[in-house]
Formats: structure tokens, sequence, C-alpha cells
């Protein structure tokens, strides 16, 4: 195994969002930077991965965020857009401001339109992010759906055959599962992602869906995540996804 780099403590801040490597250099010069219990004063100063994961580097007090590679599952409101940059507000918005500023970047795997709630997974991590949204590896997502009509009964059967065509597209959607749960409401499982697809699905049915929550991906739940708030995926919850 390849022993991992050691980095200067000044990068270091600035790849973990925490500022510019000039602010970081004046914020370590100025004491703001404590490792293993003493206060440093040199940006130079050379820190092993190690270190940062056993929580001995502390930031105004407090551990650095985790390095790369570094996922986070979070429960999306409605009326957040699952973008970097939009004129509303932007799953970013709900993490530290830091996050933003990583180096590498997180990305979002698996995007849920504005008015979607449920779990969005934010990640650094190229394979990760690979595995969730690769057409030939899509992990299965799986929602709640609410719709505006009652339910005919035959919906199971056409989104399962796989030949719905959707409006501006020369390729069918994959099979998918309907599980009915009541008059109105049931569970979709999809293996494919595109763009507002379960409701460009029932909108072929001549419905509408009215309420759409994304509780799984792959074999990772929710849990207990309350709306807006998000956790740090870690290493035993990757292999669900």
């Amino acid at each position: 195994m390849t022993k991992e780099k050691s980095v200067r403590l000044d990068r270091l801040l600035s790849n973990l969002g925490y500022g510019a490597r000039k602010e970081m250099t004046m914020a370590i010069k100025n004491g703001w930077v404590d490792v293993d219990g003493q206060r440093v004063h040199d940006p130079g100063l050379s820190i092993a991965p190690e270190m940062v994961r056993a929580g001995r580097v502390l930031m105004d007090g407090e551990a650095l965020d985790p390095l790369a590679p570094f996922t986070i599952m979070m429960n999306k409101p409605a009326g957040v857009t699952s973008s970097h940059k939009d004129p509303g507000k932007v799953v970013y918005d709900l993490l530290p401001e830091r996050f933003a500023r990583r180096n590498p970047k997180l990305s979002i795997a698996g995007r849920l339109d504005k008015e979607s709630t449920g779990m969005v997974i934010l990640t650094d991590d190229g394979e990760l992010l690979h595995r969730i949204t690769h057409p030939r590896r899509h992990a299965s997502k799986h929602y709640r759906v609410g719709l505006r009509d009652p339910l005919k009964g035959d919906e199971a059967a056409i989104f399962g055959r796989g030949d719905m065509m959707l409006g501006g597209e020369d390729k069918p959607l994959k099979p998918a599962r309907w599980v009915p749960e009541g008059e109105k409401t049931g569970l979709m499982i999809l293996e494919e992602g595109r763009y507002r697809q379960i409701r460009r699905m029932f909108e072929k049915t001549g419905n509408e869906v009215t309420a759409l929550h994304r509780f799984q991906i792959g074999n990772l739940t929710l849990g207990d995540l309350p709306e807006g708030e998000w956790r740090v995926l870690q290493a035993e919850d990757l292999p669900l996804l």
C-alpha cells in the first residue's frame, strides 16, 4: 500500500475550504491552529493525513473536517435546488460555507428537482459518483410518490414493460417497479435517473405527481435524518450505495 503524502498546513486548510492559501498563512501565524495540543505558527508545518483523521489538528478549537474522499448524505427539503448555482436556495446553502470551497470539490450524485424531497448524496469520490450515476451501474433509487388522481390499476404493468418513451427522447426507459400503497400513493423503484423522470412517467398516464420523496439509494436509507439536515457517511455506509 502506498503511503499517503504529508502536506503543508496552509495548503491543507485551503484544500479543506477554510480559506484562501494566503488567508490560511495569516491565520496560522496569528495562532488559530493547534497541533497535538500545541499552538503552531509555521504555515509550512508538514501534516500527515493520519493526524487529521485522529483529530490532532484543530482550527479555532475545532477538529478539521474529514479529508477526501468525503461523502455527505442530506435530506433535502422542498424549495431547494440540487445545484451549485441557482437564483434561489441550493443544497450547498444547507452546509457549512467552506464545503463549497473544498478541493477536490463536492459533486451531487443523483439530483432531485426543486419540488422533491429526500436523499441527496454529495461526494468528492469520483469512483463513488460513477457507481451511483453511470447508466450501466446506476444504484437503485427508491421513492414515495403522491398523486393528484386515483390510480387506474395498470401503472405497474405500464412502467414495468421497459418500452415507455418520454417526450424529446429516443431511448425507452428501463423497466421500473411500481408498488401501489393507497388510492393516490405508492412506491417507485428506478434503475436510472433521467430528468424529472417519475413526474414525466405519470404525465404519460394522464396523472400528476404532487409529492415525491426519495428515501433510499442502493441499500442506504435516510433513516431518521431530519429534513434539511445532513451527516457525513462513514466507511461502513459506502458499500450500501
